[in-house]
């Protein structure tokens, strides 16, 4: 049976838990093998490589993967985490949206 995650890529969330609590950003991908996201800004480490033309300075930065349940939707409107219900709409389509502002995710 096929794994769902409450999040899915391009959604803009919140970290709940860990060193990096607090920081917020959008998810570019997920992993699902491993139940994990990568988030745009968080959990950025430096990589250090010989020096070549296409990146004459050695030192990449990348952002490594957190776990799924370390992170929550942001609520722009309320400015805090938020949970994600499904719900049927007028026309009959399926969407999510975020409890605390009833607000519909694209």
């Amino acid at each position: 049976m096929r794994q769902k995650f409450h999040v899915k890529k391009g959604d803009h969330v919140v970290v709940t838990t860990g060193s990096h609590k607090g920081k917020k950003g959008e998810i570019t991908s997920i992993i699902k093998e491993t139940h994990r996201v990568i988030v745009k800004g968080v959990n950025v480490v430096k990589r250090h490589m010989r020096p070549t033309p296409a990146n004459p300075n050695g030192v990449l930065e990348k952002e490594l993967s957190i776990h799924i349940s370390n992170v929550s939707h942001f609520d722009a409107e309320k400015k805090a985490a938020s949970k994600v219900g499904r719900k049927v709409d007028a026309k009959g389509k399926k969407v999510r949206f975020l409890k605390k502002s009833g607000k519909e995710l694209g």
